[in-house]
């Protein structure tokens, strides 16, 4: 049975709750990411703010990107236990139409599953029917 661990992304980087919404922007810049886990001091996901939150929940209501926390966008995170199958990664991915999904381990981030890495573990077909399923 393949699991989250062997498929996942380790290594993840969190933005800080407390961090601004410039902060992030910046953060998801220079890694080249369009998401990022938030996390408080205690390495807890919080929740995950992507670059089309900052844009269209931020720029366009005209928040103060400098002033405004990504604490206020975390909102409900789903995520995965190290240990679960892969079939209940797809399973939590498809139902909840998430592209990415965190990867938790003793209530700590430990990586992240992202249909690139789904791309490189499942055969074609199987990838086919996720995709077609998340983008409904």
């Amino acid at each position: 049975m393949t699991t989250a661990r062997e498929i996942m992304h380790p290594g993840v980087r969190c933005v800080d709750s407390d961090a601004s919404l410039v902060e992030a922007a910046r953060m998801m810049r220079d890694l080249d990411v369009g998401s990022l886990p938030i996390c408080d001091s205690d390495d807890r996901l919080r929740g995950i703010i992507t670059d089309r939150d900052i844009v269209i929940r931020a720029v366009a209501a005209g928040l103060d990107l400098a002033t405004t926390r990504c604490g206020e966008f975390g909102g409900h995170v789903h995520w995965v236990d190290v240990e679960d199958s892969l079939e209940h990664v797809l399973q939590t991915m498809e139902e909840n139409q998430i592209r990415r999904v965190p990867v938790i381990e003793n209530d700590q981030l430990v990586g992240m599953v992202s249909e690139a890495d789904l791309a490189r573990h499942l055969p074609e077909e199987q990838l086919a029917e996720f995709v077609e399923r998340v983008y409904a």
